[in-house]
């Protein structure tokens, strides 16, 4: 076998060395799968804290350098912060409801002092998590785990049809989706060895082209901000109010919930082995002290990202370099302007045409890790039971059911399906009877 294709084949191996040439379209596939959800928070809450759009700006860039650094901190750590992982770190969607309305009732000062509170209170935890951590056993992880894909799916589809804009579901939307969809399985279908992987680079950069005639790309802003732009540390001055982080401190351990789903998920289906508890304990405290940073530079919390878990579940390309050369890119679309307008200015249906499938392969890799766990009464129970009241009582039409919880409750189990199961698979878990089989009458 020659070195170059020894090299291809280190890309499925963690720590295998892949030439960079090699390295940057498998990085760079990473990124653009999570770019535009990792700026999406920080618009919603900086809207909702009064800011200007010059403000949002700097945030945003901010944003996308520091996403850069924390998935750099995940994959190679720094003492025990860090999971040693291919995990991509990026600004949390979990967060935008009770960070909206903690900048709405506190301004958003009120939001960075509640993102710092609340990241040491998380990343602390991780450090100990190898004292906890058996309550998150086999049959609650793949359960959270099925329940994140459930709720992603949601998100594709709302991606797929053009995004949280006016003509939503328009039939240029669907079409540009379905090209990028097409070529993406096509790809997949006819191209020989390593280079299948690439499929969702394919299909993004052929979506981005076809969308440029059908108008869907505003290429003059690509270099509306000059060239060179460095990060602002410090952007507002944090201020403390207990009742703000109180509340985020809840948000930071469903945020861990859903850490410990993506992570485990990643292990189990791209390296094909249990997640240890190093791993776990890593994991989080990147995500708690990692958000501590970014409220530093102004921006809400990050965590692992699932597009990306979803991309290596699919891909099998584990190798830590080149995820690394993605959030290289990351920073670099942080310090270079233009970089990030381009990388911003991809179309919602053309990156849904590419993770609708993404989000359904993390539902599937929960599914498989039930199967793991094995189908006893027990885990059925837990399983069956944690989806039907997450799935359930979090719908749209049965929002109700909590009416008549205090706010702070609702604010996070409302809408938030992860959050449900996973208290309630935990509490399943402790509760229930270790042995629950049904004797057989000889």
């Amino acid at each position: 076998m020659s070195t170059n294709e020894c090299s291809v084949k280190n890309i499925y191996k963690l720590d295998g060395r892949v030439p960079l040439l090699k390295a940057v379209p498998f990085g760079l596939q990473h990124i653009l799968a999570m770019f535009v959800a990792n700026l999406t928070p920080i618009t919603i809450i900086a809207a909702a804290g009064g800011l200007s759009q010059a403000e949002i700006a700097i945030l945003l860039q901010n944003a996308m350098f520091i996403a850069g650094i924390a998935t750099l901190i995940q994959l190679f750590s720094v003492w025990k912060i860090g999971s040693r992982l291919p995990i991509v770190m990026g600004v949390s969607f979990t967060f935008v409801t009770v960070l909206s309305t903690v900048a709405v009732n506190y301004g958003y000062p009120a939001v960075i002092g509640a993102v710092i509170c609340g990241g040491i209170f998380e990343g602390t935890l991780g450090l100990f998590a190898k004292y906890w951590r058996k309550i998150i056993s086999p049959v609650v992880a793949a359960t959270v785990v099925t329940a994140i894909g459930y709720s992603l799916l949601t998100v594709g589809a709302r991606s797929f049809g053009g995004g949280y804009t006016e003509d939503f579901g328009s039939a240029t939307n669907l079409l540009l989706g379905t090209i990028t969809l097409a070529v993406c399985l096509g790809w997949n279908i006819l191209a020989k060895g390593y280079l299948k992987q690439l499929s969702v680079l394919v299909g993004l950069v052929v979506g981005y082209i076809v969308a440029i005639p059908m108008g869907k790309v505003d290429l003059s802003v690509i270099f509306s901000e000059g060239f060179v732009s460095l990060p602002k540390i410090l952007p507002y001055a944090p201020e403390f109010h207990m009742g703000a982080i109180f509340s985020v401190a809840i948000i930071f351990m469903v945020s861990a919930a859903e850490t410990i789903g993506d992570t485990t998920a990643m292990v189990s289906g791209g390296l094909d082995r249990d997640i240890t508890s190093e791993e776990i304990s890593g994991s989080l405290a990147c995500d708690g002290y990692a958000s501590v940073i970014s409220a530093f530079f102004g921006c809400p919390p990050v965590t692992s990202f699932s597009q990306n878990v979803g991309l290596i579940n699919m891909t099998k390309v584990v190798n830590r370099f080149t995820i690394a050369t993605g959030a290289g890119c990351m920073i670099l679309a942080g310090l270079l302007p233009p970089v990030g307008n381009f990388f911003a200015s991809l179309p919602e249906s053309v990156l849904g045409g590419c993770t609708i499938m993404m989000f359904g392969t993390i539902m599937v890799s929960g599914i498989e890790m039930l199967a793991k766990a094995g189908f006893t009464q027990r885990n059925i129970t837990i399983a069956a039971l944690s989806l039907s009241i997450g799935i359930g009582f979090t719908a749209a039409s049965e929002i109700g059911l909590w009416g008549i919880f205090p706010e702070v409750i609702q604010s996070v189990f409302a809408a938030n399906v992860v959050a449900v199961v996973f208290v309630v698979s935990i509490v399943l878990n402790l509760v229930l009877p270790k042995n629950m089989e049904v004797d057989k009458l000889d």
